[in-house]
């Protein structure tokens, strides 16, 4: 059964960067396309970016492109979100998700199966 454990979050200054890191356990890691989602309370929680089963190809919502990095090494079934000049609106709990399936990522949420517990980000000054 898979599981994950998330890390990373925490409170940083507009302009600053955070490394997000979800651990998987209890499967094939490369057999899952994977993604980044955040919910604000009140509101939905929406795609942020998400990856292949190699990690060749990435998709990122428009308000991260350029800012934020998806990446994963599966060796070590483990997936990362890199978030640089963070903006106090990217405050917000973030999950990590995965769905078993081979090929294109997708940024819709109903498609992941397998959710993080997710992580407190804060951007404030």
């Amino acid at each position: 059964q898979l599981h994950f454990v998330e890390s990373g979050g925490g409170l940083v200054q507009p302009g600053g960067s955070l490394r997000l890191s979800c651990a998987a356990s209890g499967i094939t890691f490369e057999n899952y396309v994977i993604g980044w989602f955040r919910q604000v309370p009140g509101k939905e929680r929406v795609g942020v970016s998400c990856t292949t089963n190699s990690g060749d190809s990435a998709k990122y919502a428009d308000s991260v492109k350029g800012r934020f990095t998806i990446s994963r090494e599966n060796a070590n079934n483990t997936m990362f979100l890199q978030m640089n000049s963070l903006k106090p609106e990217d405050t917000a709990v973030y999950f990590c998700a995965a769905i078993r399936r081979f090929g294109l990522c997708t940024l819709e949420q109903w498609h992941y199966i397998h959710w993080g517990q997710g992580t407190q980000v804060t951007v404030s000054s």
